[in-house]
């Protein structure tokens, strides 16, 4: 299985998230560092947006993808986020999508359930394989 990316706040929903998938994975800082990647990767991220879906990626994560060496290494995303907040619900990954023209592979409430962990790791392998 390949490399993942990602960003965890202080609510930690994708750090456990990415602990349970069990996955070599870099964590992006909240604090912007010009640390640069050398390995293609999937970015896993959440969604923080306002009603309007303003702000649905976080800094951190665009500062990360500024970078032009780590944006041409990107392959794909999945995001979290929660369904309360309806059509922004995981709004983060179709913005990189979109940007970064990468597949949107799997999106995931709050943590994810197993089952979202167990299908994440079984599109992961499968995408690597490609």
């Amino acid at each position: 299985m390949g490399f993942v990316v990602y960003y965890s706040s202080e609510t930690g929903n994708t750090f456990d998230f990415v602990r349970r998938l069990g996955v070599q994975a870099f964590r992006i800082e909240k604090q912007p560092s010009p640390y640069l990647l050398d390995d293609p990767y999937v970015l896993i991220i959440p969604t923080y947006a306002d009603g309007k879906g303003h702000g649905a990626v976080p800094k951190a994560v665009i500062h990360f993808l500024n970078h032009v060496q780590n944006r041409v290494l990107i392959r794909a995303v999945i995001a979290g986020g929660n369904r309360n907040f309806g059509m922004t619900y995981a709004l983060a990954g179709t913005v990189v999508s979109e940007k970064c023209q990468v597949p949107y592979l799997y999106r995931f409430e709050m943590r994810g359930t197993n089952n979202d962990v167990h299908r994440v790791r079984h599109l992961l392998n499968q995408f690597w394989e490609q």
